[in-house]
């Protein structure tokens, strides 16, 4: 029997096998399509993301294959730079196509041992006490102690598993593609800066030094019918409405549309089935949220799905996933709702708009709206007054380096800076360091292989209670 069966090759799945296999759990990755997408939907990481992949070693594979780019304009296109001191070390947004990331994804997952097998489509799916039976198109089937659905907004292990979707359908649609214009850049930019004086849907830019460029505009109207492609002729006479001009737009790499959907499962587990990612939730894209939300999601349930995997787990430790990442997609599905309202033209929004850009010109409001985006102020709710505890910790200055340097082996962290506790039974999983940080208030903290604080303090009994819950029975 397989462990853990992931359906969807994307970033949240890969993301999810890399973790999984990080823990010498057995996983097959079942991908739909025969190639990886060329689409791209998603343009970069938020910090949260690319401390997600430093705790792990692989920070650098991304920083080396994309662009770092200043932090403004991430809410509603409204531009004010982002606040200094953003308690994060990566106070940038890191520019990567999609495809590019899931590429390096992909490549890391394979290192560590997942088996990755495309052009295999799920259709059925029974569950028992034991395990998952997987139904494939091809009139086999597999079996799994657990399965995940990654496989996007249409989820099929979604509607499988009886789990509701909730939410409201799409009121507006954009057209999004690569292709070449018809006429020089230099007289493509202020035509393309002006209508995104009031039209922040709308954009024409250049890709790296290449020929090709990336065009967003407004389509007309809602194609109820999500598997139909738009044509070029429909990228031309939107551009003519919205710009006045088509750009000469020709030679499309590939074309796509998206919709403001805003829906979020009911439930994220079904028994031995779970959703993470957009087959958890979806919304618009501003912000550039999505894939960022999904490579979160599956950085929590990894270490989790592996404890229940190993024999470790509290009984209750599969269900805080669940608890602790629906209110973040409710959230980022609240704010991704406002910020569309800010981006229409019409007077109301448009009033409402210039209202909250005099607003962001507080410190604090700047600084709430810039750390929702990239998620460096998620706090998940463990039932501690302590402002530490619940919160994702950064990268501490040690004696002996970084801390994320210490995380690569997704174990759990007890750092002790007076060395006076211990970790006891629980050194299988847990690292107990001692060392210290001037950037930490605390004599010592708790920190799950997810990076956030599950206890802070100084004693013995405080901190065996914590690794009870988080960790399972001494041993």
């Amino acid at each position: 029997m397989i462990d853990v069966i992931i359906a969807g090759g994307g970033p949240t799945g890969m993301v999810l096998a890399g973790e999984l296999r990080l823990h010498g759990v057995d996983v097959v990755v079942l991908e739909r399509d025969a190639e990886p997408t060329k689409v791209v939907r998603a343009l970069g990481l938020h910090a949260r993301s690319m401390e997600v992949m430093d705790q792990r070693g692989i920070a650098g594979r991304f920083l080396d294959a994309g662009t770092t780019h200043p932090l403004t304009g991430f809410f509603a296109g409204i531009d004010r730079p982002a606040p200094e001191r953003l308690d994060t070390k990566y106070p940038v947004v890191l520019g990567l196509p999609q495809p590019q990331i899931e590429r390096l994804l992909t490549e890391h997952a394979v290192e560590a041992g997942a088996d990755v097998r495309r052009s295999t489509t799920v259709v059925g799916l029974t569950q028992d006490d034991e395990g998952v039976t997987v139904e494939l198109a091809d009139g086999t089937s597999l079996r799994a102690r657990y399965l995940v659905g990654c496989d996007g907004g249409r989820s099929t292990v979604r509607k499988l598993a009886g789990i509701d979707f909730p939410g409201e359908p799409s009121r507006v649609e954009t057209l999004l593609g690569e292709m070449e214009i018809g006429i020089p850049w230099e007289e493509a930019m202020p035509l393309m800066l002006e209508v995104r004086k009031t039209q922040k849907r709308f954009g024409v830019g250049p890709i790296g030094g290449s020929a090709t460029y990336r065009v967003v505009v407004p389509a007309d109207g809602v194609n109820e019918d999500r598997a139909v492609m738009p044509t070029l002729d429909d990228f031309k006479q939107q551009l003519v409405r919205i710009a006045g001009t088509d750009f000469g737009v020709h030679s499309p790499r590939w074309m796509s549309r998206f919709g403001d959907a805003t829906r979020q499962a009911e439930r994220y587990r079904s028994g031995r089935v779970f959703l993470a990612g957009d087959a958890a939730h979806v919304h618009p894209p501003t912000g550039g949220q999505g894939l960022n939300l999904g490579v979160q999601d599956a950085y929590n349930l990894g270490w989790k799905l592996a404890a229940a995997v190993h024999g470790w787990a509290p009984a209750d430790l599969l269900d805080t996933y669940e608890a602790e990442r629906h209110p973040v997609a409710e959230e980022v599905l609240n704010n991704t709702r406002a910020q569309i309202e800010l981006m229409k033209v019409e007077p109301g929004p448009q009033s409402v708009r210039r209202l909250l850009t005099e607003l962001v010109r507080f410190e604090e409001v700047n600084r709430y709206l810039i750390e929702k985006i990239i998620a460096v102020a998620v706090r998940y709710d463990f039932g501690s007054d302590d402002e530490l505890v619940g919160r994702r910790i950064g990268d501490l200055a040690l004696k002996r380096g970084g801390l994320y340097d210490q995380m690569h082996a997704g174990r759990g962290i007890l750092l002790d800076q007076a060395g006076t506790l211990s970790v006891g039974g629980w050194a299988d999983r847990v690292d107990h360091l001692v060392d210290v940080s001037e950037d930490l208030d605390a004599p010592a903290v708790l920190i799950r292989p997810d990076g956030h604080v599950a206890w802070a303090g100084a004693d013995q009994a405080g901190v065996e209670g914590a690794l009870a819950r988080w960790f399972g029975a001494a041993r």
